[in-house]
């Protein structure tokens, strides 16, 4: 299948991608996927049909919607990861007590960033939403995803959780 803005859209490792790839200079890693519609349906069978040609020209309005304010979600997706942080992980890693290790130290935003700065891809999952998944440093086995609605963070977990 080709779209006028997504180029081509094949079923690919986690569901359909395009020839459209995601960078910011914040993240590490260049060129992610970016994935078109949810990879399972509602009972978790991969879902094979690719995206209506209606339902891309609505991914290809919130994608572009979101990179028009990409520096703003940068800044979001910073200060809620760092509140994560503080909330389930610091009491362990700033205790090395509990930790047999020594303390992070990470006591501010920029500290924490450089735990955040893997993108694994990116995912249109509905009409108004975006997900965007990491690869996160402290917790490399759940990594943390961010699920953006109408321009918003609406949820945050770990991968597939929001």
């Amino acid at each position: 299948m080709k779209h006028s803005y997504w180029g081509n859209i094949e079923q690919d490792w986690a569901g359909f991608s395009s020839d459209i790839t995601f960078s910011n200079p914040f993240f590490n890693k260049q060129n992610v996927e970016v994935f078109l519609g949810e990879e399972f349906d509602e009972d978790g069978e991969e879902i094979d049909e690719p995206p209506t040609e209606s339902r891309l020209d609505n991914f290809t309005a919130t994608y572009q919607q979101f990179l028009n304010h990409i520096d703003t979600h940068i800044e979001q997706i910073q200060s809620k990861a760092f509140e994560r942080y503080l909330k389930l992980y610091a009491h362990y890693y700033e205790n090395p007590e509990k930790s047999g290790e020594p303390a992070l130290n990470i006591n501010s935003i920029a500290k924490h960033n450089e735990y955040i700065k893997e993108i694994i891809y990116l995912r249109v999952p509905d009409d108004d939403a975006i997900k965007l998944s990491i690869r996160y440093q402290i917790d490399t086995e759940h990594g943390l995803e961010f699920r953006f609605e109408n321009g918003q963070i609406a949820a945050i977990g770990g991968i597939a959780e929001t």
